[in-house]
């Protein structure tokens, strides 16, 4: 059995990088635009990361842990929307904090900021949705 539960522990982990690739693309997509056009990198890091959580929260429940949580996933669980929100709103702001510091305080380039952030806020991610927000 130990085996079979490694498996589908892996399975969801390669199912979560499947939703976060899509998620990141989400989020890049829109902070380039919205970098592109001019608004500044607070402002678009906050839009485009929002983006990026509203496509993950519907993607993660449905597909990633549907085998967890309220009514096999289909049914809508009120409080594990606020632990999602929560999550991200911290990951948000941990976001937010590194990539002003990488860009104002060290001077890396906003967007390899943006792409060292994200490695480290994946991570995060996956832990607290794993562990809280999708027991």
């Amino acid at each position: 059995m130990p085996d079979k539960a490694w498996s589908a522990g892996f399975i969801q982990f390669l199912k979560f990088n499947a939703v976060g690739l899509l998620n990141t693309l989400v989020d890049f997509a829109v902070f380039t635009l919205l970098h592109s056009i001019g608004v500044y990198t607070t402002p678009a890091q906050i839009i485009s990361y929002s983006a990026g959580t509203a496509n993950s929260f519907v993607w993660n429940k449905k597909v990633t842990f549907r085998d967890r949580g309220n009514a096999g996933g289909e049914g809508f669980d009120r409080m594990q929307l606020v632990r999602f929100i929560v999550l991200n709103l911290v990951v948000l702001g941990i976001s937010v904090l590194l990539i002003h510091l990488l860009t104002d305080r060290l001077g890396i380039q906003v967007l390899i900021a943006k792409v060292l952030v994200t490695f480290i806020t994946v991570i995060i991610n996956f832990f607290g949705s794993r562990k809280w927000v999708f027991r």
